[in-house]
C-alpha cells in the first residue's frame, strides 16, 4: 500500500501530497463552478436548494464542471438539471474567486431558449423554482455569496450588450469571507 504524506518535492514552493515510494505527486486543484444569470422579462431564475451545503435556501442554477464539457456547456446542462430550463447564453457576467474553499465561479448572463412563458420546475437538486423581479429577491435567503455578487452584476450591467466580466467585489477580492447570519447584500464589485 502506498505511503502518502505532505512534503515539499524538490522544485516545489509548496507543500504536496505525495507518495513515499513511488514520487508521485497528488495535485490539489481549485473547482470549477459554472452558471448563469437567466432573465425574462427584468426577472431573474432562481432555485432553492434541496441539498447540502445550504439546503433551503435560492441560488443561482449552478454547479460543478463536469470532466469533457467546456464551462457554457456546463452552465446550460446545471439550468436543464435543476430547473428544467433549456436556455440560451449570451456572454460571460462574471468570474468569482472564492480561495477560501478553493474554487472558481463563473457565471453566465442567459434567456430562455424558448419564446413565451418560461417552462420551469424543480430539478433534483431544487425544492423549488421560480422567477424574481428585483425587489421580490429573497435577500436574507440568498445561498452564497457569489449569488449575491451575480445579481448585483446583473442589476448593474442591464441589457447591455456583454462586456468585459465582472469580479469579486473590492472588499472580498480573494473570496476568502464567508456567509453570516447578518452579512448584508452585497452592493459593490468591481470589472475585472
Amino acid at each position: 500500500m502506498s505511503r502518502f504524506v505532505r512534503i515539499r518535492p524538490e522544485g516545489d514552493e509548496r507543500e504536496r501530497l505525495s507518495c513515499l515510494d513511488c514520487g508521485h505527486v497528488e495535485y490539489e486543484n481549485p473547482k470549477i463552478i459554472v452558471g448563469s444569470v437567466v432573465v425574462s422579462e427584468g426577472r431573474v431564475l432562481l432555485c432553492r436548494r434541496a441539498i447540502e451545503p445550504r439546503r433551503g435556501y435560492w441560488t443561482l442554477p449552478a454547479g460543478y464542471l463536469e470532466l469533457g464539457e467546456t464551462t457554457a456547456e456546463g452552465a446550460v446542462r446545471e439550468c436543464l438539471e435543476e430547473a428544467t430550463a433549456r436556455i440560451v447564453l449570451d456572454g460571460i457576467l462574471a468570474i468569482y474567486n472564492v480561495s477560501r474553499i478553493g474554487q472558481v465561479h463563473i457565471l453566465y448572463r442567459a434567456r430562455f431558449a424558448e419564446p413565451g412563458p418560461p417552462d420551469i420546475a424543480a430539478g433534483q437538486e431544487s425544492e423549488a423554482v421560480g422567477l424574481f423581479g428585483w425587489d421580490e429577491i429573497p435577500w436574507s435567503d440568498i445561498a452564497f455569496p457569489t449569488v449575491g455578487w451575480a445579481l448585483e452584476a446583473w442589476r448593474a450591467h442591464g441589457d447591455a450588450p456583454p462586456s468585459a466580466p465582472y469580479g469579486n467585489p473590492g472588499q472580498d477580492p480573494r473570496g476568502e469571507r464567508g456567509l453570516s447570519d447578518d452579512a448584508p447584500r452585497p452592493t459593490s464589485w468591481r470589472p475585472m
